[in-house]
């Protein structure tokens, strides 16, 4: 029999080497390649050692049109969760769930499992983490004692699957952790990538087969990133994220990829001493306590999936007693606000090499939409020029390097959601084509093309105060 050769794994991006090394190419991370033992091929001991077939096995292939079935759904009855997973739970499909620690995840599915379970449907929760006391606590203080969902703690992939292939199918399973789980195929240790690697495969394998959901949920590095192997990510059909500032009492559920779904749509939760409470108008959350005579702030009129969403971005921009004044953003793109203060500069004719530049997005949201542009740039001259903005005004619109306001999509929604909480007015690109004539806007809009419109805009409204 040939010798197995040794094989070196980076057990942060699951990059492999056939030597040990110090660095990992891939990623760059130090001290992270471990040596693997064992294969994560199912497909090992004497079924690996058959012969293999000389010819393929011919398949049919069909074209595009026919009939094609939604697939089938299972409601988790919380709103907010079945809004990010398009809909509710697919049969058969494969969730990664990652966050923070103690952000609520082990909270938020334990509050879905007892609303299937308390509808008739079968539901386990398989801990590696935590003992089965101490999920029962966790259920007690959410007042879901009496939940008829089945518990166990268990780490051993091949045992979960068959007891959960006993009796009838669960219509969910969650495992708490994947970085916990290990397989018999494998001989590496718990965590590792070829460990990951392998239990996830194996509980894919019985989600297909038996068309039980599962919920995988992931640790997450330092940095934000599910941690083990990327190919995980790959392998599953959705990809969410539990994201939030401890600090704050509200939680985002984020969906990253979805294979039976919109990507990029978020549920906004609560946390309470009850556990978490959905959120059906965000938009009032984060705009609650902000204060109206404050220069520096603007509402800023975003698109979270297919959701509206206003938030307040707040600036301060004051004289630095530094050699090289400071750039800190919480909420938004670093490189995002180096542009807008570069464009500021250069077309917008404001000086802000010496000073300090602050910029928060309200209430610990994270936006990643170039329409916020607008809004910020309107909350930094806001603040370098002691000009509060209008308070009943929204704003949203890509920034150009040459200064040019460009258009966005999903205007009418925006518009929509802003009206409907009480704003009479926005500030949005040009220009603004209304379609067939026929359609109004839901409220006035101040169109504007470049940023030195904005600039002289903000500097009238201060001439005209004082």
């Amino acid at each position: 029999m040939a010798k197995r050769q040794p094989s070196f794994a980076c057990q942060s991006c699951g990059a492999v080497y056939n030597r040990w090394k110090g660095k990992c190419e891939a990623c760059g991370g130090w001290n992270t390649i471990a040596e693997e033992t064992g294969s994560a091929n199912p497909m090992v001991g004497p079924a690996a050692t058959r012969p293999s077939r000389a010819k393929g096995r011919v398949f049919p292939l069909e074209g595009l049109s026919g009939d094609t079935k939604e697939a089938p759904r299972t409601p988790s009855g919380i709103a907010e969760l079945d809004r990010v997973t398009g809909g509710g739970f697919v049969n058969g499909s494969i969730i990664l769930l990652g966050g923070d620690p103690g952000i609520g995840k082990s909270t938020l599915l334990m509050q879905a499992s007892a609303a299937l379970a308390n509808r008739g449907h079968r539901v386990a929760y398989i801990s590696g983490e935590e003992a089965v006391a101490q999920v029962r606590l966790r259920a007690e203080r959410l007042g879901l004692g009496q939940a008829p969902v089945e518990l166990a703690s268990e780490t051993n992939v091949e045992d979960i699957v068959a007891t959960l292939s006993q009796g009838p199918r669960p219509a969910l399973a969650i495992i708490d952790s994947i970085q916990t789980m290990w397989t018999e195929t494998v001989e590496s240790a718990p965590g590792t990538v070829t460990q990951v690697r392998g239990s996830a495969q194996a509980l894919i394998r019985f989600a297909k087969t038996t068309g039980t959901a599962v919920i995988l949920v992931g640790h997450v590095t330092k940095d934000g990133q599910i941690a083990g192997p990327r190919v995980v990510e790959h392998m599953v059909d959705a990809v969410v994220s539990f994201e939030g500032d401890t600090g704050h009492h509200f939680r985002i559920l984020r969906a990253v990829k979805n294979r039976f779904g919109p990507t990029d749509e978020i549920g906004v939760f609560e946390m309470s001493d009850r556990g978490l409470r959905e959120v059906p108008n965000p938009s009032e959350l984060f705009l609650a306590g902000r204060d109206l005579a404050t220069p520096g702030t603007a509402v800023f009129a975003g698109m979270e999936g297919t959701r509206p969403l206003l938030v307040e971005i707040q600036a301060l921009v004051a004289p630095s007693s530094l050699g090289t004044p400071r750039r800190a953003v919480v909420g938004w793109d670093q490189n995002r606000l180096s542009m807008v203060l570069a464009v500021l500069e250069a077309h917008g004719g404001l000086k802000l090499g010496m000073h300090d530049v602050y910029l928060n997005v309200a209430g610990g949201l994270r936006i990643s939409e170039p329409a916020a542009d607008l809004a910020a740039a309107a909350a930094l001259i806001s603040s370098l020029s002691g000009s509060p903005l209008p308070p009943d005004t929204v704003y949203f619109g890509e920034m150009g390097l040459s200064g040019a306001i460009r258009p966005v999509a999903q205007e009418q929604a925006r518009l929509k959601e802003a009206a409907k909480l009480g704003f009479s007015n926005a500030v949005s690109p040009a220009p603004r084509v209304e379609k067939n004539g026929k359609e109004r806007l839901p409220l006035p809009a101040s169109s504007i093309g470049h940023i030195t419109d904005l600039v002289a805009g903000i500097a009238a409204r201060r001439r005209k105060a004082s």
